[in-house]
């Protein structure tokens, strides 16, 4: 399984830290949108989008990429890199509840804050509404939107209507009844266009979770009755011309071509809702199954002049990627570099040993002078406490029976030690993977 989400966002951020010019990225992620409702997956849907077509067309399909069946827990598993079990978070979470997404969860968002990136969500979070859970806590710098679906009304003692409560930062600015819904897009979209050119001149992070085309459907008032797939129809142009905007402002502000921006779904359709639901297309089922219908979603990735224009992938790919891992800068005077993937011990692959599930990573050592891998290691490493330290906590020449070395005393890898480590999945399970030079004894720290 590869992981082209992360793949693709970290192929312009494995050297940020020294590079001239950070890129942008900006994920555009739809609630409930199913892969027969854009026409560069479905010549056949109900409704035109020309502008998502055209973002296919000038980008990368990817044609396998997999969401969860429902909300909560395919948002936390898109900015965290883990699966939603990992991270403790349930289907879906409830208005006014006491959990939400841990605040030392480490996101996208925190890790690119950390590099000097302006950071803002826009729309449904969905993983927490209480103060110490929005996303002004998860490594965003503004939040403008709903916390959760907007079928979730609560009535509001001060109107006597059920309402949502739409926040800016970490405040509601206005409690949002529902014929006001149908506003949502353009408000999003005018805020998505006022971030970005705020923050043209230095680099940026944006992540627009729409509360479209989730029920009710509310289309703007420009786009009701503009397709011929009911008012469901008309919610799905509108979001298509919202995204068009988006990449128009990105053109007009000449920064396109270093932005990198992906458009996709939390799940599939919610067909129960008939009318009012989108379309799975040639896929069985729909939201909160197990059906393809239900998890794999229209997916592109757009970024003039990196992503070859019209190109796709079936490969398969989604909003999760493992366990944890860091991109460390190579260490030329230390010999070492990139080799390849394996998988975890016991999977089946070749790589011996019982380890407690998820909990580590295999790493392959070759030497760099061509010997065959007989004469390399197996390296089983953790993630350590403090973010991008990694801990060799066993290490197993290759060859017969993977006879143990023992534990070699390999503590505290740091970025830019001079190992360079790579990021792949293997049967479901992130691994690290480096090219060793010569003898492990020679490695820093390789005597106790």
């Amino acid at each position: 399984m590869h992981t082209i989400l992360k793949s693709l966002l970290l192929a312009g951020m494995v050297s940020l830290s020294s590079a001239a010019t950070k890129p942008n990225v900006i994920i555009i992620f739809i609630d409930d949108m199913g892969y027969g409702d854009v026409g560069a997956f479905n010549p056949s849907a109900l409704q035109k989008t020309p502008h998502l077509d055209r973002m296919a067309a000038e980008g990368m399909k990817l044609t396998s990429f997999y969401a969860a069946p429902v909300c909560s827990v395919s948002r936390a598993q898109l900015l965290t890199g883990c699966y939603g079990a990992r991270v403790s978070v349930p289907g879906v979470y409830n208005p006014a509840g006491p959990e939400g997404l841990h605040p030392e969860e480490n996101t996208i968002a925190d890790h690119l804050k950390k590099l000097g990136y302006s950071t803002m969500c826009i729309g449904k979070w969905h993983l927490g509404d209480q103060p110490e859970f929005l996303p002004t806590k998860q490594g965003f710098d503004e939040y403008f939107g709903i916390p959760y679906s907007n079928d979730m009304w609560r009535k509001s003692t001060e109107l006597g209507k059920k309402v949502h409560p739409l926040i800016r930062n970490d405040k509601v600015v206005e409690l949002l009844t529902d014929d006001k819904q149908h506003l949502l897009v353009e408000q999003y979209t005018d805020e998505a266009i006022r971030f970005i050119t705020n923050n043209k001149d230095k680099p940026f992070f944006l992540y627009l979770p729409h509360t479209a085309i989730h029920t009710p459907i509310y289309p703007g008032k420009k786009f009701e009755g503009t397709s011929t797939n009911n008012r469901i129809g008309d919610l799905i142009q509108e979001v298509d011309a919202s995204t068009g905007k988006i990449l128009e402002t990105l053109a007009n502000l000449g920064i396109d071509k270093n932005t990198l921006v992906i458009f996709t779904s939390d799940n599939g359709p919610w067909l129960i809702q008939g009318k009012d639901s989108g379309s799975s297309g040639p896929l069985r089922g729909a939201k909160g199954s197990s059906w393809e219908g239900s998890v794999r979603v229209p997916t592109i990735a757009w970024w003039p002049g990196k992503i070859p224009a019209g190109s796709s992938v079936d490969d398969v790919a989604g909003v999760f990627v493992g366990d944890e891992g860091e991109f460390v800068e190579v260490g030329e005077d230390r010999g070492f570099e990139l080799f390849g993937f394996v998988g975890m011990a016991g999977d089946g692959a070749g790589h011996g040993g019982n380890v407690d599930a998820g909990l580590f990573a295999v790493v392959e050592v070759e030497a760099m002078d061509g010997e065959d891998a007989e004469d390399g290691y197996v390296f089983f490493v953790e993630l350590g406490e403090e973010g991008g330290v990694f801990e060799i906590v066993r290490a197993e020449e290759v060859g017969g029976d993977f006879a143990g070395v023992g534990d070699i005393g390999i503590r505290g890898f740091e970025a830019g030690c001079g190992i360079d480590v790579a990021e792949g999945v293997f049967g479901g399970v992130e691994c690290l993977v480096v090219r060793f030079a010569s003898d492990v004894a020679d490695v820093d720290g390789g005597k106790e």
